[in-house]
């Protein structure tokens, strides 16, 4: 199918007509996973620079070359990611959306050289969910503290996937509120389905894969 050109701008109007007051302009992530290199190629092409993977085996095969060809690149980790994955996830991701628990912050801390520039986002169960990743509200703040004040990590902002069934407004409120709280400026919220409601609601980073890549 490739790189879906019209949707991509489409979503650009969208954020140029009502984000014009944000103080960070809001980032279009643009998931690849599943999707081949020709297709990001195509999103390159098109003047895409940010992406998104879920896989590090993956990121790997795809952007090993493409990073040299194109410095400008920056990606993504989002998807989860286990601790004995972080020193090969370390080679290739820029920033890391699903940092979720103190075992993988701790592996971080250890495995990062100094001075590194590698960036986080907190993923947050905004619905408590014990099928889903991430960490869960009543904990979040001790673990933010945790990993800025402990591990000095860098922690830039927090990243939600809002239940399936619920009102995504809900959630994105509550991460917005959060991030409010605790003094971190940008928030990684909002797909192909919910990005406008994500983006009205302080969105600085929305991930979307399907409108840009189409179906897997």
């Amino acid at each position: 199918m490739g790189f879906q050109h019209q949707q991509y701008n489409q979503i650009l109007s969208f954020i140029n007509k009502n984000c014009r007051k944000s103080i960070n302009t809001p980032k279009i992530i643009a998931i690849s996973k599943n999707h081949p290199i020709s297709s990001v190629r195509e999103a390159i092409d098109s003047g895409v620079r940010i992406f998104g993977e879920n896989k590090v085996q993956e990121a790997l095969s795809k952007f090993s070359d493409l990073k040299k060809q194109h410095n400008s690149i920056e990606l993504h980790l989002t998807g989860p990611l286990q601790t004995n994955k972080v020193k090969s996830a370390l080679s290739i991701f820029d920033i890391f959306q699903t940092l979720d628990r103190e075992k993988l912050a701790i592996e971080f801390n250890k495995r990062m050289v100094r001075d590194s520039d590698k960036k986080f986002f907190i993923q947050v169960n905004t619905g408590n969910e014990k099928q889903k990743t991430g960490v869960h509200l009543a904990s979040s703040s001790d673990f933010i503290d945790f990993c800025q004040q402990d591990l000095n990590l860098s922690i830039i902002g927090l990243m939600c996937m809002p239940p399936i069934n619920d009102d995504p407004t809900k959630h994105f409120t509550i991460l917005k509120n959060l991030a409010e709280k605790k003094n971190l400026q940008f928030l990684s919220m909002g797909m192909s389905a919910d990005y406008k409601k994500a983006l009205i609601l302080g969105a600085t980073h929305i991930r979307i894969g399907t409108l840009l890549f189409g179906s897997r």
